[in-house]
């Protein structure tokens, strides 16, 4: 309890101060173009729900939390897709509900396909289950049938896809072995297969390729020149960048305005967070340490969470054709029931400190970033 209430007494006294005007945002003043795209991903918030999350607004009102973040002019919801996960969450009927709700608050869709029955990501990039034992040709079908059924739905549902993010962190590729790195006919076959079928549901709908390491120009120049070599269609580069694993702000920004200049296409940030404190809500380690807030440059505070956003908000507003940038999860708090790995009901959440609420559920500073970026 006194570890709650310590968090409260940080989270309410930067409150004034982010109002006002530091040193670094005089030496930096807001850029004047808005960031079209002010996204959080909000995947594992129904799962949090069901399991007696609360979300309040700073003021310690009780509210919906994607109310909340409208309220603070997020305004588009990124939502993953999985086969067949074992807890039944992130599946077609779950997102074709999320969807209903995020669209009924203005908010436009993000899907972010990951063609897995649970986490894809540059580390493992697993077959569903129900496609392990496919031959390439089956496996590039199921591809085009799994991302249109998804689609069609939400099409149906009048509540159509405005980005589609074929993969997810697919540096390394997807559906290992088969469309791995090293092995581009393959993976460029299935990213088509995927991206033009997103098309064929709706022309308007823009297809996002993702991937991880937002300041690595080498490695995305090596992957983007692979694919468009090979006609692979994609209409927005997307990357993640978390400042403690990826560098600093200006190597992403030196990295979007390359990419952007050289495929010409626009470019976002899909994924981004920071921690707000080192502490945990949970049994569970957090990933967010203070050897990584050392890494990223910015105190585990509040405002140091506020300021971190703001870093990565501005250099994607700076570049040219900068979309805008996505959070990532702001709204998984700690809540039994609702851990990290969906074949484990017992596992826990090692990411509530980079939440954009705190311990209690209110809304932290960070979020209102998103008012003037």
């Amino acid at each position: 309890m006194r570890r709650r209430t310590m968090l409260a007494a940080a989270a309410a006294a930067p409150v004034a101060a982010v109002a006002t005007p530091s040193a670094a945002s005089a030496a930096n003043p807001r850029p004047r173009r808005r960031l079209a795209v002010r996204g959080a991903d909000v995947s594992t918030l129904a799962k949090n729900e069901d399991f007696g999350a609360v979300y309040r607004r700073a003021d310690g009102r009780r509210a919906d939390a994607l109310t909340i973040l409208r309220e603070h002019d997020v305004n588009v919801a990124r939502l993953k897709v999985w086969v067949n996960p074992a807890d039944g969450y992130n599946t077609k009927a779950k997102v074709l509900r999320m969807a209903a709700r995020a669209k009924a608050r203005g908010m436009r869709l993000f899907i972010d396909f990951h063609y897995s029955d649970a986490w894809a990501d540059p580390g493992k990039q697993h077959k569903p289950a129900a496609w392990a034992t496919y031959a390439f040709e089956e496996l590039k079908a199921a591809v085009r049938d799994h991302t249109y059924d998804v689609l069609h739905a939400l099409h149906r549902q009048g509540t159509p896809a405005d980005f589609v993010q074929i993969g997810n962190e697919i540096n390394g590729g997807l559906l290992w072995p088969d469309g791995r790195w090293d092995n581009w006919p393959n993976l460029a076959a299935l990213l088509t297969a995927g991206a033009t079928v997103a098309k064929a549901v709706s022309n308007r709908t823009r297809v996002v390729l993702h991937l991880a390491e937002g300041g690595n120009n080498g490695g995305h120049r090596w992957w983007f020149d692979n694919a468009t070599a090979l006609g692979v269609p994609f209409d927005v580069i997307a990357v993640s960048h978390y400042l403690y694993w990826h560098g600093t702000a200006e190597s992403l920004r030196a990295n979007l305005v390359d990419l952007s200049a050289r495929y010409g296409k626009d470019v976002l940030v899909a994924e981004t967070a920071y921690g707000f404190t080192t502490e945990e809500d949970d049994p569970t380690p957090q990933i967010f340490t203070a050897d990584l807030a050392a890494a990223g440059g910015h105190p585990a505070t509040p405002r140091g969470q506020a300021d971190a956003l703001r870093a990565i908000c501005d250099v994607v507003a700076s570049v040219p054709r900068g979309l805008g940038v996505v959070y990532w999860e702001p709204t998984w708090t700690a809540v039994p029931g609702a851990g990290w790995d969906p074949a484990d009901p017992t596992s826990g959440n090692g990411w509530e400190n980079q939440a954009l609420f705190d311990f209690d559920g209110r809304a932290l500073p960070a979020l209102d970033v998103f008012r003037t970026r």
